[in-house]
């Protein structure tokens, strides 16, 4: 039996990685966290998890030497601006690494760490979330298609009726308006953070805005399919008010007169709550593929999920759930300390996801 440590166990994302795994007889399952309240609270309705109080910042170390886990699964964020401290420790104690970090620095520069793990034979992952791994894993599905992989344009629209936190909403807040370098027509270009409004019309949910956003991909990808020249992605609330809203706020950071919208945080997160008598449960995911085909001729692909009930924030824990089972089960995975891109393949993503209430469709 696997020994598997949850930083955050009962968070937005921790809480359904937990549930999952907790489901597995192989698997003993501890959640760890700052909050005694919420951990008890959350071990009351499961009774085959256990929890410790532990704050990251100040005794990880000390809680990893009372646990002993095999496995770390670190889903507390934001991780922009967050330290490898807790990989670190991982790799000291000698236990295998997953994170669902998205901060592009993060999860882009992971690799630093490479020596260290190889050195004590753990595994050490960042970025298993929905980018870079689902993102990759449907490149990696289609990319034979193509003789030359040229563009990729997709991103993710949330629905309104979801569990958000204020991580998620102060990793969002810390790049609007801020320069987002991106390759376009094959040179590394600036866009800004939540600019470049525009909409994407979803099979089934309609038209959505979406704008500008910062994710590990823009510096993983063009290292990781060399064909490419263009890659951009994009995020955007489901209510159009929201969105337009902090299209107008992101102006001020980009000329200057704000350094950063992250200190209103807590109080947009507020504001949030307002629409939810009038949004929906559905998000949604697209990617356009494009470039030349086997015969050299232009070929383009698209893809869409769709998230249903509220299963959108389920998609981004697939891939620590995926990889946790791997490492639990065979110790097959190298080595090393590497972000999650290509660590998922398409099918095994959609294998995880049966059952929730959500589509995938070929465009």
């Amino acid at each position: 039996m696997k020994h598997v440590l949850i930083i955050g166990g009962y968070g937005n994302f921790g809480s359904y990685i937990t549930k999952v795994l907790s489901e597995e007889p192989d698997l003993k399952i501890t959640i760890a966290g700052r909050s005694e309240a919420k951990a008890r609270a959350f071990t009351a309705q499961h009774p085959n998890v256990d929890y410790v109080v532990t704050d990251i910042t100040k005794n990880l170390h000390e809680t990893l030497r009372k646990v002993s886990p095999d496995i770390v699964i670190h889903t507390s964020g934001p991780f922009q601006g967050q330290g490898y401290n807790v990989a670190e420790s991982c790799i000291a104690q000698g236990c295998h690494y997953i994170d669902l970090a998205d901060g592009r620095d993060f999860v882009a520069h992971i690799d630093t760490l490479n020596q260290k793990a190889v050195r004590n034979n753990v595994t050490v992952i960042s970025g298993a979330s929905s980018v870079p791994s689902l993102s990759s894993a449907i490149v990696n599905e289609y990319k034979s298609e193509f003789s030359k992989l040229v563009e990729l344009d997709y991103g993710i629209a949330t629905a309104q009726q979801t569990n958000r936190g204020l991580a998620t909403t102060s990793a969002i807040l810390s790049y609007v308006g801020k320069p987002v370098k991106t390759m376009i027509n094959g040179k590394a270009q600036d866009v800004y953070g939540w600019q470049d409004m525009h909409y994407e019309d979803y099979p089934q949910l309609g038209k959505r805005l979406l704008s500008n956003c910062e994710i590990p991909d823009l510096e993983l990808f063009p290292m990781a399919y060399p064909d490419l020249e263009t890659v951009r992605f994009y995020a955007g609330t489901e209510m159009r008010l929201m969105h337009f809203g902090l299209w107008l706020m992101s102006w001020p950071v980009r000329w200057g007169w704000v350094k950063t919208l992250q200190p209103l945080g807590p109080m947009l997160l507020k504001a949030a709550y307002i629409f939810d008598r009038v949004g929906s449960s559905n998000s949604a995911f697209h990617m356009h593929m494009k470039g030349l085909g086997k015969g050299g001729k232009p070929h383009q692909k698209t893809v869409y999920i769709l998230a249903r009930d509220g299963h959108g924030p389920y998609i981004p824990c697939i891939p620590s759930i995926v990889l946790c089972r791997k490492m639990a089960r065979t110790d097959k995975l190298k080595a090393g300390a590497y972000s999650g891109l290509g660590q998922v393949s398409l099918e095994e993503y959609l294998k995880a996801m049966a059952g929730l209430n959500i589509e995938y469709i070929e465009g």
